[in-house]
């Protein structure tokens, strides 16, 4: 390596590729590793990690708490923009990359570092959307990434790497699933998931039970949204993560928010993922029933039609991209209205609407009545058809005259 390097700060999970990281690290430059801990809702597992990271070799641990800030900065703002990636995926692991990456550069200054590292792989999604984090922050940042460059080629070679250097890892070759779990949601790649003709081993979902061993008996829960954001559970204000938590606990409770995907990776290959997001999908669902009533039409239509860019800004590592924010900035203005409590009742992986209401509902029973109304004048319907029918009329003569 031709590169200088004294000090790396290396974004730690505590996983298979992390732990064997810290050493490579060391012996290939030389350096000092810093192992840098986003605490962005994992649960118990963080303090194991930091004492993990200091047996494994790193000088320092660092571990910051960005739960709140996660769910308040990223994780609410992307719900008002209703971003789905591909039609099934909520994102769960994409949104935290951008704070994570944001958190490591700020540790990088904190102890004035030379470069960064991660584990992604140069197969995945991560490695760009820790990258492009990077450069926004600091274009002049020197990045490592030992996917790229090592000569290890998966993880049977991982494996024997950490056995060889006694590196204590969770993995092993019968699950040597990729996990990766925030607050907002957990996922699994690899091992058996890759073959799409099998369904995943039950042992793989953590948050939710299966829909034949949730209640028989339906939780009904009440939502109020301020502004397009969720601010109380049955009338309980709660903090956002908060409100995330005790969501997922509900949802995870009731089968909610189980994500079979097989989605288009960054790179350009397709690959399948298990995801679980109870309280999102609770949310994603809860958000639009308060928008059906009070959010104008063509407001809604225009917001819709940017779901798919933002979705794809967000999974692809655009979040500091400046038409990621621009476009933040039109879904705030559209879920202004977005204020209102909905009613919902779950049901063995089911979410049912069962009220909505709103000050700033468009929704009025005298407009829509089939009875006798002082409103609408039915005879206006004639000439409203007939100038939005003028041009398929005209279509029509044009089609008669070349027959």
């Amino acid at each position: 390596m031709t590169e200088e390097v004294k000090k790396v700060v290396l974004a730690y999970s505590g996983g298979l590729d992390t732990s064997i990281i810290i050493n490579w690290l060391k012996e290939t430059y030389g350096c000092e590793v810093v192992a840098f801990i986003a605490d962005v809702g994992q649960g118990d597992e963080v303090k194991p990690i930091k004492k993990k990271a200091i047996k494994s070799g790193a000088v320092k641990a660092v571990v910051k708490d960005l739960r709140e800030e996660f769910a308040r900065d990223f994780v609410f703002p992307m719900l008002r923009a209703s971003a789905v990636y591909e039609g099934t995926y909520l994102l769960g692991t994409a949104i935290a990359r951008p704070l994570i990456a944001k958190a490591h550069m700020e540790v990088v200054a904190d102890t004035g570092a030379d470069a960064v590292s991660h584990g992604a792989t140069g197969k995945g999604n991560d490695q760009v959307r820790f990258e492009l984090a990077y450069y926004a922050i600091d274009p002049h940042i020197s990045v490592i990434a030992p996917w790229r460059i090592w000569d290890l080629k998966g993880r049977k070679d991982l494996l024997q790497y950490a056995k060889k250097h006694g590196i204590d890892v969770t993995a092993s070759r019968k699950k040597p699933y990729s996990i990766d779990r925030n607050l907002f949601h957990i996922s699994f790649e690899g091992g058996s998931i890759e073959d799409l003709e099998k369904e995943p081993p039950a042992a793989t979902y953590v948050m939710s039970v299966p829909p034949e061993k949730a209640p028989n008996r339906a939780t009904f829960i009440d939502i109020d949204f301020v502004a397009g954001d969720p601010v109380a559970i049955d009338g309980k204000k709660l903090t956002p993560g908060k409100l995330i938590e005790k969501l997922n606990d509900i949802g995870g409770r009731n089968a909610i928010g189980r994500a079979d995907c097989v989605e288009s990776r960054i790179t350009g290959m397709k690959s399948r993922g298990i995801y679980e997001t109870p309280g999102g999908t609770i949310l994603h669902v809860g958000r639009r029933a308060i928008e059906s009533i009070a959010m104008d039409r063509e407001v809604m239509d225009l917001r819709d039609s940017l779901i798919s860019r933002y979705a794809k800004l967000v999974y692809y590592g655009y979040w500091y991209a400046p038409e990621r924010e621009a476009l933040q900035k039109l879904v705030d203005e559209a879920t202004r209205c977005v204020t209102g409590t909905v009613r919902l009742k779950l049901y063995k992986g089911n979410i049912i609407i069962i009220s909505r209401k709103s000050d700033s509902s468009l929704y009025h029973p005298d407009f829509v009545t089939f009875e006798e109304d002082t409103v609408y004048d039915q005879r206006d319907a004639g000439g409203f058809i007939k100038i939005n029918a003028l041009r398929l009329k005209l279509k029509a003569m044009m089609e008669q005259k070349r027959r």
